[in-house]
């Protein structure tokens, strides 16, 4: 027996040919929710829901889709996959919730998943603009029997809040067609921007406070981010247009596909292969950034040593605010990593295969 086919709502990208041996699947948010601030505080929602793809044998996942409901609310999203294993804890966080789905800043709501940047549980994701996402030829992400998938929405409420009721589109090919595994390696780097001169008097523009802003708008977890940053990457706590973090390999690699994700402040992001060595190679330069074009790119394959080094620099700029409406009649503030539409994000995701 394959996955379900469940009914689809809002319009999807123009799909991509399936290949031989691939299947399509639809997977709906069982009612339509309506977004709000959690915390009562912020513009921002977000919310996680959980979905079945009634799978009753192992397959490879070899893309996904996400058809947003309400366009005008939904800002960008995330799936995340659920082993078997978890499956019990994801129920019983849904059932432990009103409505549907579950609050979730920073990731999935569920245990273990910030202990795994290696190889993380994410199976996709999409912002406006976005288009299908299909895996390498010959390459395909581990599905096991009975597992879920979580679709993380961020809602972004600055223009009203109003219902939607999103899907996703994956398409996979059975265990059968013997591809190899795929995993998504995460590069988050922390996020220290200032006020300019002349707009720096306003109460946020002071980093506690602003770092504070963003515990009471998402809670003290996904608040302390922008702090336990610096521990990851060893980097000090100053304020600049530029940060950035190196990590080093732990075990041989070879690097697929790279993507970027920042949100409307970022003006470039860059990862690196060993900087600063003759080994030195840039994977990813995008030097002018634009929201609406952030999916995967692939690339020609990268192999990596463990003891090698990755690094993400990230720039973002204060004056992108005087152009942009989500900033309209919002005092400036230090802007440090936070889940917000008007806070910040580094991130550098690679799509590696593990020699």
């Amino acid at each position: 027996m394959t996955p379900s086919s469940h009914g689809s709502s809002g319009e999807a990208a123009p799909e991509i040919a399936l290949r031989p041996g691939e299947e399509r699947t639809t997977l709906t948010m069982p009612a339509a929710y309506t977004p709000s601030a959690p915390t009562g505080v912020g513009t921002d929602d977000y919310r996680c829901f959980l979905l079945d793809p009634k799978l009753d044998e192992d397959v490879y996942l070899t893309g996904t889709n996400v058809l947003p409901g309400n366009p005008d609310v939904v800002h960008h999203v995330i799936l995340f996959r659920v082993p078997p294993e978890q499956v019990g804890e994801a129920e019983k966080t849904d059932a432990a919730t009103p409505g549907e789905g579950w609050t979730c800043f920073g990731g999935s709501g569920l245990s273990g998943e910030f202990n795994s940047l290696d190889d993380a549980s994410w199976l996709g994701a999409w912002a406006p603009g976005g288009s299908e996402s299909v895996t390498r030829k010959g390459y395909g992400v581990d599905l096991a029997k009975g597992s879920r998938i979580v679709m993380q929405v961020h809602y972004n409420l600055l223009a009203g809040a109003s219902p939607d009721t999103s899907s996703t589109q994956i398409r996979w090919m059975p265990k059968s067609a013997g591809l190899t595994d795929l995993h998504t390696y995460l590069m988050p780097a922390p996020v220290e921007l200032p006020c300019r001169p002349g707009h720096d008097t306003g109460p946020l523009c002071d980093r506690d406070a602003a770092v504070a802003d963003v515990k009471a708008r998402f809670g003290q977890g996904p608040g302390s981010t922008a702090d336990l940053l610096h521990l990851l990457c060893r980097t000090p706590t100053e304020p600049s247009e530029v940060t950035s973090c190196t990590r080093t390999i732990g075990r041989p690699m070879t690097i697929l596909g790279v993507a970027g994700h920042m949100h409307l402040l970022g003006r470039s992001i860059q990862i690196e292969v060993n900087p600063g060595t003759p080994k030195a190679q840039t994977v990813l330069d995008i030097p002018v950034w634009d929201f609406d074009n952030q999916g995967a790119k692939p690339i020609k394959p990268v192999h990596l040593k463990p003891f090698d080094t990755v690094k993400v620099t990230c720039r973002h700029v204060q004056w992108l605010r005087d152009r942009l409406p989500s900033f309209a009649g919002q005092e400036e503030k230090y802007v440090v990593w936070g889940e917000g539409t008007t806070d910040e994000m580094c991130l550098g995701m690679l799509q590696v295969s593990f020699d």
